[in-house]
Order: structure tokens, then sequence, then C-alpha cells
């Protein structure tokens, strides 16, 4: 097997759908051998199926909610276990959490938010770096954050906000400390991505905010995250390590004012006029009621 994940092993959570799909592609087709871990079964069985369906038959699934430590130990074993060894993470689970005004929040919303976002995230990297530092041969572990943790705006979504700026941090911090273990920790930071989170149907209407949000005249598709992440998970990023990557067509070069007026009247974006909790692609129903 060739490619840059040559013998290596993957464990992907959110891989159901959107950027975690695209990551499953794209790390098969560099020669990883990955586990798809998520909590929607159905989307889950479908990416191993599109797998196969390329030709990749190193490619399985475990259902895992990501705020659950056991859980994600589980997973992580179970991928040991399949394939050998674990030498990637792909910390990428993710969902909108809580919407609404900061003085409109629930704060069981804002606690399930932080767990999927934020939580999830510490427990991949302290698993990950268990397992990695007891193989003794280093590892890659990488994060997805966002641009919402990196800029400022009146948004709505301060809740997810809130948890994507904590995992740069969080990702700074253990890049540092299993830097001696040779085990990277790096993040990469999306902007808005085409995918069932931001498009719910209707791409041609997603792609026309943000081609206004955005400098940059194409909108990102998922494999422009997949391949950011590919890059931090393989050696050719062995000097990286603490680190985020932002890849947003521009976006944090121009600042939020554009950005923030483009999605804030957005005909799509369930946080419009609403308040409580959006739960994206987990296959869990969405509450929220107008404000």
């Amino acid at each position: 097997m060739t490619g840059r994940l040559a013998n290596k092993t993957a464990v992907i959570t959110g891989g159901a759908s959107g950027i975690g799909r695209a990551s499953v592609l794209r790390f098969l087709e560099e020669g990883a051998k990955v586990m798809v871990a998520d909590i929607n079964e159905a989307n889950g069985n479908e990416t191993v199926a599109e797998a196969k369906r390329r030709g990749f038959a190193e490619c399985r699934f475990v259902k895992v909610d990501v705020s659950e430590e056991a859980q994600i130990e589980s997973a992580f074993a179970q991928a040991r276990r399949d394939f050998g060894s674990l030498d990637v993470v792909f910390n990428n689970a993710g969902l909108p959490g809580a919407i609404g005004h900061v003085t409109e929040i629930d704060v069981d919303d804002w606690d399930y938010t932080q767990n999927m976002l934020l939580r999830s995230v510490f427990l991949g990297i302290k698993h990950a770096g268990r397992m990695m530092r007891a193989q003794g041969r280093g590892g890659a572990i990488v994060n997805t954050a966002s641009i919402a943790g990196l800029i400022g705006g009146d948004s709505r979504a301060l809740a997810y906000a809130a948890a994507k700026a904590g995992v740069v941090q969080l990702t700074r911090r253990s890049g540092a400390t299993l830097a001696a273990d040779r085990i990277r920790v790096n993040a990469v930071a999306p902007g808005y991505i085409l995918t069932p989170l931001i498009h719910r149907g209707d791409i041609d209407k997603a792609r026309a905010a943000i081609s206004q949000a955005q400098p940059w005249p194409d909108a990102g598709e998922p494999v422009d995250i997949a391949n950011a992440a590919l890059f931090l998970a393989s050696d050719e990023s062995r000097f990286i390590t603490g680190t985020t990557l932002t890849v947003d067509g521009g976006v944090t070069a121009i600042g939020s004012d554009r950005f923030n007026a483009a999605f804030g009247t957005y005909e799509l974006n369930p946080q419009r006029n609403a308040v409580g909790r959006d739960v994206g692609t987990t296959g869990a129903g969405t509450v929220l009621r107008p404000k």
C-alpha cells in the first residue's frame, strides 16, 4: 500500500457525513485503514458502503457518542484490535448546538453544546494520547475547530463559538504537552463549507450566501477541509504541532463584518429566528422554537 498514510490506522469521529465522510475517503485514498466513528448509524454505514464501492476494504463503522468517555476509549481500542494500531485520530464530530441570544439560551443546551464540541475533543486527545504513547511510535491528532472560535460578531451561535475557541486553546496546550512523545496535535478551522449542516438541501442558495461572505469566489467543499486534515495527519507536517490551520476562503483575512452580514439573513439558517438546540446530522430531533 502506498500513500501519505500508508500502513496507518485512523479514527475519524463524525465520519458519517460532510467533512467527516470526505475525510474518510481521502484518508483511504492515501493508504489508511479507517474507523468511522459516529452516532448516526445509517449515515455511518452509508459511508462504509461508499468506501467499499470505491474499492477500499479496510473501512469499518462504530457507533459512538463522542461526549461519552467509555465510548471514545472503546472505539479507539476497537480500531487497534481490528487494524493493529492507532496512528491518527481526527476529532471532527460536531453540530450547531445551542441557538439563541445569550439571555435566552437554556443551560442544558449550553452544556450539551460544550459536551459535544469541546469535551469530546478533550476525550479524543486524552485517549488517543494514552494509546499512542503506549505504542511508542508517536502519532497525529487533528481537531476540527472553526473560524467561529477566531472571529467576533453578534452571533446567535455563541455557545458554538465558545466551544470552538476552547478547541483552539486545547489544541495549542495539548500540542506542547504531547510533543515529547512525538504526538502532534493540530486543528483545522473551516469557514463556511458546503456540508449538509450548511446547505440544508438547497446547495445553490447556500453557495450564493457563501460567495457574499468571503473574498474567494468559490464555496468551500468538504474535500477542502479533508485535504487540510490529511496534511496535518501525515508525516509532511512532522514539525507542526499546537497550531490551527485556517481554511476559510479568506474570511478571517478581511474580518467578520461581511461574513456575519451574509449569514445573518441567510434563508436556510435555522438560527435566524429561533431559540433552542440544533443537533445537525446526528439523527436526533432538533429542538428549536420561535423566539
